[in-house]
């Protein structure tokens, strides 16, 4: 039978078996003994020590577990495109950076009109992905994801334009023009 639980995490106060939260359910062969926290842990890396000794003075080797909490999703911060671009370039650069303090690493995927693009790398938290935009609009989304499956995106909406102007008319008025007159050019222009 257990004589003595004590759970620490952090080092903080010990935890015993009379505490608020802890449940010791017999088994064969022991006990199962669970602990629901009674206090938020902060995001980071956690430690707890447990402690556990029969009624005739023997202890257990103490056992310990390092983990970590991570509520937050990665960082994710596109300098380019920028949003609302209107290009005759058909390949654009998606750039920028991401970062997780607690589950890195990070990867990250690019859509273009719904459809992957490719691996992209990410190195020292900066990533570039070269992508070839359709005529007309695209959109473009970028996402983060955590080594726990936490993510965040980013979304920007660009357009590809390579047609051309079209002059449909040009006017001068009045035509003739007497010299030294004042005149006007208008010039009518499509596209």
């Amino acid at each position: 039978k257990i004589s003595t639980f004590q759970l620490k995490i952090d080092g903080g106060t010990a935890i015993t078996s009379g505490s608020v939260g802890v449940t010791a359910t017999p088994v064969s062969g022991g006990y199962d003994v669970t602990y629901v926290v009674q206090n938020s842990l902060s995001d980071g890396s956690h430690t707890i020590t447990v402690n556990v000794s029969d009624n005739d003075g023997n202890a257990a080797s103490q056992a310990s577990r390092t983990f970590t909490i991570d509520t937050l999703p990665p960082s994710l911060n596109v300098s380019a495109p920028g949003d609302g671009l209107v290009t005759n370039q058909a390949t654009v650069a998606v750039q920028g950076t991401t970062n997780d303090a607690h589950s890195s690493p990070v990867s990250v995927t690019i859509t273009l009109n719904g459809v992957d693009q490719g691996a992209v790398t990410v190195a020292d938290a900066s990533f570039t992905k070269n992508i070839t935009l359709a005529e007309g609009n695209n959109t473009i989304v970028i996402t983060a994801t955590d080594s726990i499956g936490q993510s965040t995106q980013v979304t920007r909406t660009v357009t590809l334009d390579t047609s051309p102007p079209v002059i449909s008319a040009v006017e001068l008025v009045p035509n003739p023009v007497d010299a030294g007159q004042t005149y006007i050019i208008k010039v009518t222009v499509s596209g």
